[in-house]
């Protein structure tokens, strides 16, 4: 891979997010590998139209905005006194199966989610 695939500047004006740039940085090789394994691309594709290759930047940003927040584990919760806050909606829930479902949000109707039997 060159150039980033996504810069951090896209994700702030394009994409919205709001983590550190140092957040960023660390969050984009799982985010990547995420999204590479849902698109077959560790990059956009020269072929793609701007719509597609967005789709593909905003659904890395997604998965990155997941694992900041989530790590790659189980995506657990906390509580202090009564307190609690989940990140989840049944229990073995993984990080990974949060970011995924954040970038397969992002990739509807870009055509890039591969959908072949693996």
């Amino acid at each position: 891979m060159g150039a980033a695939a996504v810069e951090y500047r896209f994700y702030l004006d394009e994409y919205g997010g709001s983590m550190p740039a140092d957040a960023f940085a660390e969050a984009m090789p799982a985010a990547i590998r995420l999204v590479a394994g849902v698109t077959l691309a560790r990059e956009p594709d020269p072929a793609w139209d701007e719509r597609q290759a967005d789709a593909w930047r905003r659904a890395v940003c997604a998965a990155a905005d997941a694992h900041a927040e989530l790590g790659e584990g189980l995506a657990g919760g906390f509580q202090i006194g009564d307190f609690s806050v989940t990140h989840y909606t049944s229990d073995g829930t993984t990080a990974a199966d949060m970011a995924l479902d954040a970038a397969l949000a992002e990739l509807a109707g870009s055509g890039l989610a591969f959908t072949g039997v693996g």
